[in-house]
């Protein structure tokens, strides 16, 4: 099987795998949209690619507020953001910056799942009483050393399991040591996500805060009203 092969094959175990987790996670993201509350999204290193993809994005939700500090980035200093993932007290520290509201829902990115930043992060959104949904790999969780003494899936109230393998490597398939499937697979959950959103709220006549693309005719106009609403609320629309 060549490399689109093994990608195909993974994305279609992970959307069978998570079936009825994506729709308890539809059931939480709605019930923020309702209220009028956000969806707080959070990651590390890699895992800022996800947060990234949730944010301000043409088709994406524009009730997103994504946490987020500089040490976390890979490009602001690579070894220097592992070291801040695996630093007890930062979520603490970025919570204090950005606190969490009520009618919030939190989602942490996190593959490995195992060190203090999301781990802690997801431990302050069930203590806040907030769901929490914790998309991670359930096999590299279970490979990877324990630094934060639990996981982010046992601190998380839905878990969506992106089955990426310990390493994350896709090829060669029998021996993998390049192509990680992380930032596919997390992807295409947080999609799964949209597109059942998208087909829930049809049916229930919920309207979606839905972006429109900026480089489209009109998008401008269609996004003035969101921007507007959720401005004041996620300082990183400005």
């Amino acid at each position: 099987m060549g490399y689109a092969g093994t990608v195909h094959e993974h994305l279609s175990a992970v959307e069978r795998h998570n079936a009825d987790t994506v729709e308890r996670a539809i059931d939480a993201l709605l019930g923020a949209i309702t209220s009028d509350g956000l969806i707080v999204t959070a990651g590390a290193g890699h895992s800022l690619a996800a947060v990234a993809e949730t944010f301000y994005r043409a088709g994406g939700l524009s009730c997103v507020r994504p946490l987020y500090h500089p040490d976390l980035l890979p490009m602001h200093g690579a070894k220097s953001s592992t070291d801040a993932e695996r630093r007890s007290g930062l979520a603490a520290e970025v919570l204090a910056e950005d606190p969490l509201d009520e009618n919030d829902v939190l989602i942490v990115f996190s593959t490995s799942g195992v060190n203090p930043y999301p781990v802690e992060l997801a431990k302050a959104g069930r203590a806040a009483g907030l769901p929490v949904i914790g998309v991670t790999s359930g096999p590299a969780s279970a490979a990877a050393p324990k630094r934060a003494g639990t996981t982010l899936a046992a601190e998380s109230s839905i878990v969506l399991d992106t089955l990426v393998p310990p390493g994350d490597a896709a090829h060669p398939a029998a021996a993998p040591v390049t192509a990680p499937l992380s930032s596919l697979s997390t992807m295409f959950v947080w999609n799964l996500l949209l597109v059942g959103l998208h087909t829930r709220a049809e049916r229930d006549g919920i309207e979606l805060p839905l972006w429109r693309s900026a480089n489209t005719e009109g998008g401008d106009q269609a996004n003035k009203d969101l921007l507007a609403h959720y401005g004041k609320r996620v300082p990183r629309l400005a």
